[in-house]
């Protein structure tokens, strides 16, 4: 990594239900699409990547509501609950 690069930190804030990881995890992303940690991967973590990608972009935090209650075509999901992950960028000495 680049001194000064930027970087996106994505953590679960908070929890309600079965979900594939709790609050506290999270998962650093960097300005290739690269990424360190898991927040539970799948659809949801997914999701988050692509808002993630964005905060890279623009430096806006935001907080991504991962709703794993409903039912996706060809996916055997054992979760239930929904997740709500707040996106910052992040520093170096961060």
């Amino acid at each position: 990594m680049q001194h000064g690069e930027p970087r996106v930190l994505a953590t679960i804030s908070s929890t309600r239900g079965s979900t594939p990881r709790k609050a506290g995890a999270s998962m650093l992303l960097r300005p290739d699409g690269t990424f360190s940690g898991t927040i539970g991967g799948g659809c949801g973590e997914a999701e988050v990547w692509q808002e993630a990608m964005e905060t890279m972009r623009d430096g806006k935090p935001r907080t991504v509501v991962v709703d794993l209650t409903e039912p996706v075509e060809g996916d055997d999901k054992i979760c239930g609950g929904v997740m709500h992950v707040f996106v910052e960028r992040v520093s170096e000495g961060d």
